[in-house]
């Protein structure tokens, strides 16, 4: 016993050295800034076979911003197409995607009109807000990390809106990728509406919302092929879908992860205040064509297919995507359901999206040789 208390007398003089006072009343941060830069320099990448980087690349005739992180070149690059259209979500990566980078050389992309390439590069002529500039551009990426990084093959994940992009990709160029990863996956857009719509005016019944149910009620008949979707009908849909989580799981608002933005160390403060000022130019000229998309008609694929659906995900439906996946051909092909997601696995369920992707992803690029030793 006087040893033990011997033992402690010492521990105790020891000076916590690797603890900084804290003096009264400097508890922080007490600004954007110093938040920032302490979450930069937690993330900062030192690893001498990595790198870290936010380039500016010409793709579609403008400056467009591409995050690069990686703790080892020699792994496999995995490009991620973010949602929306007019979204970003490179200033999220920050919280959600933390260790991707210990497996992959990850690729975040701002697309035209916004996030920091509507900084770089300011708003883009009209003209080329539609679907098939962003297919060309990402297109033009992926031809770019695949050049930069000296890859013949890449993975490529689509979000929501960026799952349009990366599936009709995969059936173009099924030569450039080791595997397609859908997420939020769109397939038959005014089925997935249609049903959205459904779900959310059933929701607002039993919670005897009139408001709710006059304006669901307003908007019918959504999603009909013959009564097309407006802009306008579409928010109204979206304003409670998310009130009743059918985007975040029990989460009602479905905005939990706006907070992330303000704390993004790849944003500055203008970029921040920038982030969606092109949003409402997009959303015109691209949302209803979106929606009514129908990829269930692509029924081969050449290229592997992995599948990550929010069980809960009413935003874009699940049950819609799990229909298509039963029907497509691939060579190989996965469903991975997420049980406590709904269309924002990224946040949702981040730890078991990180190993999903080690373990069901990456294996294929190891298979190729494409690794770090």
């Amino acid at each position: 016993m006087k040893k033990l208390f011997a033992l402690a007398a010492i521990v105790a003089a020891v000076p916590a050295v690797a603890q900084p006072p804290v003096q009264q009343g400097s508890v922080g941060p007490h600004s954007r800034a110093e938040a920032v830069k302490i979450i930069a320099d937690l993330r900062e990448i030192v690893s001498p076979q990595g790198l870290q980087a936010i380039e500016a690349v010409p793709i579609g005739g403008i400056s467009q911003a591409v995050s690069i992180r990686s703790q080892d070149l020699r792994n496999p690059v995995l490009i991620y197409l973010h949602g929306g259209p007019g979204f970003v979500e490179m200033p999220l990566d920050w919280w959600w995607d933390r260790g991707w980078d210990e497996y992959f050389t990850v690729i975040h992309w701002d697309q035209r009109n916004a996030g920091k390439t509507y900084t770089l590069s300011g708003a883009s002529d009209p003209a080329t807000l539609t679907p098939e500039r962003f297919q060309a551009d990402a297109e033009e990426l992926v031809q770019w990390a695949r050049k930069r990084f000296g890859k013949h093959k890449v993975f490529v994940l689509g979000h929501s809106w960026g799952s349009m992009l990366g599936l009709k990709l995969a059936a173009a160029h099924p030569e450039w990728l080791y595997a397609y990863i859908g997420m939020g996956q769109l397939t038959d857009g005014l089925e997935s509406e249609r049903r959205g719509w459904r779900w959310t005016i059933s929701k607002a019944r039993a919670d005897g919302n009139a408001q709710a149910v006059h304006e669901m009620e307003a908007i019918a008949p959504y999603g009909a092929a013959d009564h097309p979707l407006t802009v306008a009908a579409i928010l109204t849909q979206r304003k409670w879908l998310n009130q009743y989580g059918g985007a975040a799981w029990r989460r009602p608002g479905g905005d939990f992860e706006a907070a992330a933005f303000k704390l993004a160390p790849e944003y500055s403060d203008e970029d921040v205040r920038s982030a969606f000022k092109g949003q409402e130019s997009v959303t015109q000229a691209l949302l209803p064509k979106v929606l009514a998309t129908d990829l269930s008609k692509i029924r081969h694929l050449d290229v592997p297919l992995v599948l990550l659906l929010g069980r809960h995900d009413v935003n874009v439906s699940s049950e819609v995507a799990a229909e298509w996946f039963a029907r497509v051909y691939a060579p190989s092909k996965r469903l991975i359901w997420f049980e406590r997601s709904g269309h924002h696995i990224t946040s949702e369920e981040p730890g078991k999206l990180l190993t999903t992707l080690v373990t069901e992803a990456r294996p294929i690029a190891e298979r190729a040789g494409d690794f770090a030793p």
